[in-house]
């Protein structure tokens, strides 16, 4: 029991201290790490919509929801990274991350307004999905800091891009952003439904 609580802290920071670990060492472990961790969470059409749904949701809400939602949603994500390298299960991972983005979508679409910390606890949920996906992937060459950087780098960036994208439409008149806001996360949410049932 201790052994296993050890070896989950261990794993956990390193997920948690990776950003500020990364590019302490060089190597081709580091290298091959890096790498395959920042392509992973951008070489999934499920994982690319989650993060940047969570940045449109994260501009929708406005406030502290800027920072809270997506900054949630990584720090959770390391927790999930952490078990998946350590070789726990969690259940229904694919489903989960599926599920993600058609309630991702359909609360964009729908322009639901929930509190901060309900909109932080939600995407944490699906993030121990996510993250989970990311750390039980690993290759086995990859140095583990360094891995967990790329894709904790990977879902940042993919975050900014949803602040970015909900800025610009917010930038069309109100009519039409509303429309082009809805009918995005309605397309996203249909997309999830293809994946959760396998059509896409």
């Amino acid at each position: 029991m201790f052994s296993k609580i050890s070896r989950f802290n261990a794993a956990l920071a390193v997920c948690v201290l990776a950003p500020s670990l990364a590019f302490a060492h060089t190597g081709v472990g580091q290298t091959v790490g890096f790498a395959h961790g920042f392509t992973h969470p951008v070489s999934g059409l499920d994982h690319v919509l989650a993060m940047i749904l969570v940045g449109v949701l994260a501009w929708q809400l406005g406030g502290r929801a800027l920072w809270l939602v997506p900054t949630t949603f990584i720090s959770v994500m390391a927790i999930g990274g952490a078990l998946g390298m350590m070789g726990i299960s969690v259940p229904f991972v694919e489903a989960g991350i599926a599920f993600s983005v058609v309630v991702l979508g359909a609360v964009v679409a729908l322009g639901i307004r929930a509190p901060a910390a309900i909109a932080a606890g939600v995407v944490g949920l699906f993030a121990i999905f996510h993250g989970h996906a990311h750390g039980s992937e690993m290759p086995v060459a990859a140095a583990a800091i360094a891995y967990a950087a790329g894709f904790m780098l990977a879902t940042s960036v993919l975050h900014v891009a949803g602040i970015t994208i909900g800025y610009l439409i917010g930038k069309i008149s109100e009519q039409q952003g509303a429309i082009v806001m809805r009918s995005a996360g309605g397309i996203a949410a249909l997309a999830g439904i293809g994946l959760f049932t396998g059509l896409i």
